[in-house]
């Protein structure tokens, strides 16, 4: 299969030029279908023909070996999950949190890897935030962070700038302080190799809906083996146990201790699917059309105008605009689909290998509108310093820079 050919294949992409593959991918006809003929098969033959829960587990089953064999890593530390988000929440629900303990996150992280935590400082957790540049940690402010804290959590790909973090080295820099490291890796799959075993981190929480192109629900649970046994799930069904009927129950062996009860088996056959159609165009071919894209919408944008790197780390190009809201709805109108940002205020646009060379220069065409309003004295930015520059609101008159109030 060619990154053409799955483009063909994806419905949503045949109209707009579609590039906020960051926030969600839209799956191709074949995924849907995958998902939507099981849910047939299951509601309108199983429960006469077989066990409906035999039907599901053996799809459970299946769905684990799947994404082990794509990430690196073995069946029995995949857990299944709806979301990231509920992996990130899972780890956090499983740990026997004391008042004074700390967690240490970035400041580029996602509400996913911000909220959980928001919600363990109410019961006397102290969260640390790391603070960043430009999409970039300081190793050596990550450790004084570390050095006492009992769990950091920091993303593979970050979604603010694109930036891919050196997660082996913020893992060793952890575990050298005993910390326990929990990586959202949202960002990765689908558009960079992705090797658990390689990271190291106890635990890696990820989805398949954004560049994998699968199903929303279609989520998974990375546990490190040495570690997914001494962590105790705050809620507990028939798939988290070895015996359901045992009392006193045990929890399964492995990251399973974190499947719960009888969660739809849809989109994990779907994202078996979208695995298998990633698989069949190779990661590595899909990074190296996704740099070459995002490369060339990179050279575009006018110096100063550009908060993710030169050259582009990953498909997320993160691009300071006058107004950002204005502009993505601006965009929309003119067929093209990005999204704003909150933090840094800006928008930001997602490439994946299904994009085209054209589709790249009608983005820029469209985008010379902002780059206008700068070049015609139309300049409201506020204050900050980046990228050792500083930026003040104001505006040109007669030829001279006159800062505003």
């Amino acid at each position: 299969m060619t990154p053409k050919e799955l483009r063909a294949d994806t419905p949503a992409l045949h109209e707009d030029v579609y590039l906020n593959f960051g926030a969600h991918g839209p799956s191709p006809r074949y995924v849907v279908e995958a998902a939507n003929e099981f849910l047939q098969s299951h509601e309108y033959e199983t429960s006469t023909q077989n066990d409906p829960y035999n039907v599901a587990f053996d799809a459970y089953d299946r769905a684990r070996e799947r994404v082990a064999d794509f990430v690196g890593a073995t069946p029995d530390e995949i857990a299944l999950t709806e979301s990231t988000t509920a992996g990130i929440n899972a780890i956090a629900n499983a740990i026997d949190w004391q008042s004074g303990d700390t967690v240490v996150r970035t400041d580029l992280e996602h509400p996913a890897g911000t909220l959980p935590w928001q919600r363990l400082e109410q019961h006397g957790v102290d969260v640390r935030v790391v603070e960043t540049e430009d999409g970039r940690i300081d190793f050596d402010d990550f450790a004084e962070a570390v050095e006492d804290a009992r769990l950091a959590c920091f993303s593979a790909v970050t979604w603010t700038h694109g930036t891919r973090l050196p997660v082996a080295d913020l893992v060793d820099i952890a575990h050298e302080a005993g910390t326990f490291a929990l990586v959202d890796a949202v960002q990765v799959p689908g558009q960079l190799p992705m090797e658990v075993d390689e990271w190291g981190a106890d635990a890696v929480a990820a989805a398949g809906h954004k560049w994998l192109l699968g199903l929303w629900g279609g989520g998974f649970l990375y546990v490190d083996d040495d570690v997914a046994n001494s962590l105790m799930p705050s809620t507990v069904g028939y798939r988290s146990v070895e015996t359901p009927t045992a009392d006193p129950y045990e929890f399964a062996v492995g990251a399973r201790r974190f499947e719960v009860g009888s969660s739809n088996p849809a989109p994990h056959v779907a994202l078996m699917e979208a695995i298998d159609a990633i698989d069949e165009i190779g990661v590595d071919r899909i990074t190296a059309r996704i740099r070459t894209l995002a490369g060339q919408l990179v050279d575009g944008i006018p110096d100063g105008q550009l908060y993710s790197p030169d050259p582009p780390e990953s498909g997320l190009v993160t691009i300071d605009v006058n107004d950002p809201e204005s502009t993505v709805e601006r965009l929309a109108t003119e067929g093209f689909v990005v999204r704003s940002l909150p933090k840094p205020n800006a928008i930001r646009v997602s490439v994946h290998a299904v994009n085209t060379a054209g589709e790249v220069d009608r983005l820029l065409d469209a985008l010379e509108a902002e780059w206008d309003r700068c070049r015609n004295g139309d300049i409201s930015y506020t204050t900050n310093v980046r990228n050792s520059q500083l930026w003040v609101s104001g505006g040109l008159e007669d030829g001279r820079f006159i800062m505003s109030e």
